[in-house]
């Protein structure tokens, strides 16, 4: 959904450059080839809120989207007329029973997050029954409309652009997969999650423009630094958001190559750049795999 909501969730599933960077053929940017034999396709880091100054994006996306027969995104975003889902997911975001999240943090944490929701022009009243992984999504969204950085995401642009071009697109999970992950995120540890997560807001802006710029430039070294070693004392949420899902992605990617039984058809998988930053990322399996990893 660079995969996220702070660091925890806004840079790994939501995730997240405003340096003028030249596009020219000797720049870097965060798409790699993944060539095994003769066979090879694409997969590129993708941020899930862009702001409109970051386009045109960095020349070797839309190389690998043109050398490519078809898309591969994370997930399907449900259509925004479908009232079911819709209806289906907020009633597994909220708490039932009455609860809200002022029963599962204490006064101290109740009283900070009141007041962070209020310089955000909000109040707690409209977020309180939201369990804490959908809680802090909204947060960072609102975080990111309030600095001006916010807009469609690299995964959408290029879904639009798939369609206009008639070209096929395949997902990586189901919606209600990452529904239920959010909505899971933080229960039963909601004080400390909560806690972490608006300790981590509060450089919000510096840190979002610090991870557009390194992953503009595919600075491998400073993705690590600002997306994944924040994550490292949540061993939890870095399982939850990004490990295991590497690892099940793993299986749809290898099933990709022709040797595999599929067609010869080049795909371009595009995923949260968290995803692919790492020694437990997707590149760093494929590469344990045998698969030839080179960046683009």
């Amino acid at each position: 959904m660079i995969k996220t909501l702070s660091k925890h969730l806004f840079i790994a599933t939501l995730f997240t450059t405003m340096s003028l960077v030249s596009l020219t053929a000797l720049a870097e940017s965060s798409v790699w080839k993944i060539s095994k034999g003769n066979d090879h396709i694409f997969i590129g880091g993708t941020v899930h809120i862009l702001p409109p100054s970051e386009f045109p994006l960095p020349v070797e996306f839309d190389k690998a989207y043109k050398q490519s027969d078809s898309i591969v995104l994370e997930t399907k975003l449900p259509d925004v007329s479908d009232i079911d889902f819709q209806m289906k997911m907020m009633q597994q975001m909220a708490y039932g029973n009455g609860k809200t999240i002022r029963d599962f943090i204490s006064a101290k944490t109740q009283q900070k997050l009141s007041q962070h929701i209020s310089a955000l022009g909000a109040d707690l009243a409209m977020f309180e029954h939201f369990k804490p992984g959908f809680l802090i999504t909204m947060l960072a969204l609102l975080e990111a409309q309030k600095a001006q950085l916010s807009g469609e995401g690299v995964d959408i642009f290029y879904s639009k652009q798939a369609k206009a071009d008639k070209k096929s697109i395949a997902y990586l999970e189901s919606a209600d997969f990452q529904v239920n992950m959010i909505a899971n995120m933080g229960i039963g540890d909601e004080d400390r999650f909560i806690k972490s997560n608006l300790e981590q807001m509060k450089d919000f802006k510096s840190l979002f423009l610090a991870l557009l710029k390194a992953w503009r430039a595919g600075d491998e070294a400073q993705l690590n630094k600002l997306a994944i070693e924040p994550m490292l004392d949540d061993a939890k949420t870095i399982k939850t958001l990004l490990t295991d899902r590497n690892k099940n992605w793993l299986q749809h990617i290898e099933r990709m190559f022709a040797g595999n039984g599929r067609s010869s058809d080049k795909e371009f998988v595009l995923v949260g750049v968290a995803h692919l930053i790492g020694d437990k990322s997707v590149l760093a399996l494929l590469k344990a795999k045998g698969y030839r990893v080179e960046k683009l």
